[in-house]
C-alpha cells in the first residue's frame, strides 16, 4: 500500500464544537513570490493530484492558438472554460454557445452527467422531470476546449480525452512550462475523465505566481494568461457560481487575478503584483493542500493566507467572513461551533 502523503503535516484548520475541538484538518501550503518560496507550511515539494486546480493552465494552448479569436468567444464562454461551474441555466447556454462557436455539439463531450451543483438549478430540473446532462457537468466547459483544440491538432475528436493526443501533449507542456517541472509530469485521470497532473505543491503555486504576471513568458503565453484574467474578472460567477469562494475572491480582492478549487482538497490562487503589499509586491501563488479532501478545510485557509500576505486593504471583506470562520449550525439553527485556520504563519 502507498505511503500517505502529508500524513504528519501540521494542523491547518480546527473545527470546534460547544467549546471544544471536535475535528481537525491537516495539510500543506506553499506560497511563491516572484521566483522564490516564500512561505511554507508542511511539505512544500510534497506531490499532490492537481484535480481541477489546473484548469486555467491547461486552457493556454487554446488561446495561444487564437481559437478564441476565430470563434468570437465572448468572456462568458472563456471564463466558463477555465470552470468547476455550478451547473446554473447560465452556465449551460455559455457552455452550449461556445460548442456552436467551434462546430461542436454536447454528444461529443467525453465528461459524464451529473446533477448541477447549484441547488435551485437542481430543483428546477427535478420539477420540470429533466434529467442532468453532460452539460450540466462542472468540467463541460473544459471539455469544450479541449474538443476544439482536438479538432485543430488534426486529433481524432472521439479521441480527445487520450494523453498520448497531440492536443492534450500540448497541454501537458504548458502545465510543465508554467509550473517549472523539469520533466512532463505523472498524469492520472480526473473525475471528468480528463487527465490530470501529479505536481509538487509549490509547482502548483509557482504556475499560479505565473498566471499572475505572465510578462517574462513571451507575447503568446503572456497575452494568453491576460485573456483568462480579463474573462474572470469580467464574469467571475462563470468560473464557479454565486455562493463559492472562487466567485467571491474575484469580487472582494482587486489585485486578484485568479483562483481554483480542485477536488480533494486542493485550491490556488494568483494574485498580481500590488506595491502595497509591503512583504510581497510581487506576483504571489498560493497552492494548498488538506490532506483529508475536504473543502471545510481549506476555506478558512486560503482567506487567512490572503490575509496574512496583506491582500486585504481593510480586514477581511464581508464576502469572505462566512469563509474564514464558518458557522456550524444544528437542526435549529443555533451555532454550536465554527471552523477556523489553526495555523501561525510567522512573519514575512
Amino acid at each position: 500500500m502507498p505511503s500517505l502523503p502529508f500524513a504528519d503535516e501540521p494542523v491547518l484548520a480546527t473545527v470546534t464544537r460547544s467549546g471544544r475541538i471536535e475535528s481537525w484538518h491537516r495539510g500543506a501550503v506553499a506560497v511563491w513570490h516572484g521566483d522564490d518560496l516564500l512561505l511554507a507550511a508542511g511539505d512544500p515539494e510534497g506531490k499532490v493530484i492537481c484535480r481541477s486546480a489546473t484548469k486555467p493552465l491547461q486552457a493556454l494552448p487554446f488561446l495561444e492558438r487564437g481559437l478564441d479569436r476565430r470563434f468570437g468567444l465572448d468572456d462568458k464562454e472563456i471564463a466558463v472554460m477555465c470552470a468547476s461551474h455550478d451547473g446554473t441555466a447560465a452556465h449551460v447556454a455559455a457552455v452550449r454557445s461556445f460548442l456552436k462557436k467551434g462546430g461542436m455539439h454536447e454528444g461529443q463531450l467525453g465528461c459524464g452527467p451529473h446533477a448541477p451543483f447549484d441547488s435551485g438549478a437542481r430543483e428546477a430540473m427535478r420539477q420540470e422531470g429533466q434529467k442532468p446532462m453532460r452539460v450540466h457537468n462542472n468540467c463541460s466547459g473544459k471539455h469544450a476546449g479541449f474538443l476544439c483544440l482536438a479538432k485543430e491538432c488534426g486529433d481524432a475528436v472521439g479521441n480527445y480525452l487520450e494523453p498520448g493526443t497531440k492536443s492534450q501533449r500540448e497541454v501537458a507542456a504548458a502545465v510543465a512550462a508554467m509550473t517549472g517541472v523539469t520533466e512532463m509530469p505523472e498524469r492520472g485521470v480526473d473525475g471528468c475523465g480528463a487527465p490530470t497532473f501529479v505536481l509538487p505543491l509549490q509547482a502548483l503555486a509557482r504556475g499560479f505566481a505565473r498566471l499572475a504576471n505572465p510578462s517574462g513568458l513571451g507575447p503568446v503565453r503572456s497575452a494568453a494568461c491576460e485573456r483568462i484574467h480579463q474573462a474572470v474578472r469580467a464574469e467571475p460567477a462563470m468560473l464557479a457560481g454565486q455562493q463559492r469562494l472562487c466567485t467571491a475572491l474575484l469580487k472582494s480582492v482587486p489585485s486578484l487575478r485568479f483562483a481554483k478549487n480542485g477536488a480533494e482538497g486542493v485550491y490556488a490562487v494568483a494574485l498580481g503584483p500590488d506595491p502595497a503589499r509591503a512583504h510581497c509586491p510581487e506576483a504571489v501563488g498560493i497552492a494548498v493542500k488538506i490532506g483529508d479532501g475536504s473543502d471545510r478545510g481549506y476555506f478558512p485557509v486560503v482567506v487567512d493566507v490572503l490575509r496574512h500576505l496583506g491582500a486585504f486593504v481593510n480586514g477581511v471583506p464581508n464576502a469572505l467572513q462566512s469563509f474564514h470562520v464558518q458557522k456550524i449550525v444544528n437542526t435549529r439553527d443555533q451555532q454550536v461551533g465554527e471552523v477556523r485556520c489553526a495555523h501561525s504563519w510567522g512573519e514575512l
